[in-house]
């Protein structure tokens, strides 16, 4: 199942409604939202309403949108962006086209405005603005289901690391879903010294690009797995490239444990 896109672009006429839309998207997604007007006002002010200052608004407008996304957040971009050329510049992305009205007060605007051929949401005159946030956001952000096929982990994460974060994405990849069940070692020794907690807020930043598609449980300090016949598990090992499969939890835990000495701040 491919990675849920977190760079959203709602476009449309002016007056169609993608400002009342894109806020509470944006509430909804918990997203950085960039206007078109106060991004012209504040960082394009160099530029006008001319067709090639348009589309360099959109490739501007894109890339501030890609910086969010690198960090892992949603991104969403809400302007006009009224040709095939502008839509170009700013980049693939999860397109909702607010088709509420057929002109605008702008004349030059809807001369210029060509529809889209291609969008993911397309946002009509009927339904209410919650509606429409409700259906965007079950698109962007799914919710776990429990009764879809899913993939089981067991393991300590003593810590969470990128070799168990492969190891996860190969699992959503395979089966769509995964429950992380997480073993209750916390203290038994030295190489458990983090509790459910803190291991299950390292695995959702880890994983936040797959928020909804994973759940984190606790379990006993499971040892052993038994399962009686024809139960219809499928019981299999995931193979890593040899980088990833090197990665130790041992040297990361010491790598962030305390250090020999701590000099006072004012000694």
């Amino acid at each position: 199942m491919p990675e849920p896109v977190r760079k959203i672009l709602i476009m449309g006429l002016p007056g169609a409604g993608k400002t009342t839309l894109a806020r509470a998207l944006a509430l909804r997604l918990n997203a950085v939202l960039f206007d078109a007007d106060e991004v012209r006002a504040n960082v394009n002010r160099d530029l006008g309403f001319s067709l090639p200052d348009r589309i360099e608004q959109a490739r501007r407008m894109g890339w501030l949108c890609d910086q969010v996304v690198k960090t892992g957040g949603f991104a969403i971009a809400d302007f006009v962006c009224p040709t095939p050329d502008t839509r170009a510049a700013f980049g693939e992305a999860f397109v909702v086209w607010v088709d509420r009205i057929t002109c605008s007060r702008f004349e030059d605007t809807n001369r210029l405005f060509i529809p889209p051929d291609h969008y993911a949401v397309r946002v009509t005159a009927q339904g209410s603005p919650e509606y429409w946030t409700e259906t965007v956001a079950g698109h962007l952000r799914p919710v776990f289901d429990p009764r879809k096929p899913t993939a089981l982990f067991i393991g300590r994460w003593q810590p969470f690391h990128d070799g168990h974060r492969a190891l996860i994405e190969e699992g959503l990849r395979r089966i769509g879903q995964a429950c992380i069940a997480v073993r209750n070692t916390h203290g038994i020794d030295g190489s458990n010294p983090y509790a459910f907690e803190a291991v299950k807020e390292r695995i959702e930043i880890g994983l936040s690009h797959h928020r909804g598609r994973f759940i984190v449980v606790p379990l006993p300090n499971i040892t052993n797995v038994y399962y009686g016949r024809q139960v219809g598990y499928s019981i299999e090992r995931i193979e890593l490239a040899d980088g990833l499969e090197a990665i130790s939890a041992t040297d990361i835990r010491a790598r962030i444990g305390q250090p020999a000495a701590v000099v006072p701040a004012n000694p």
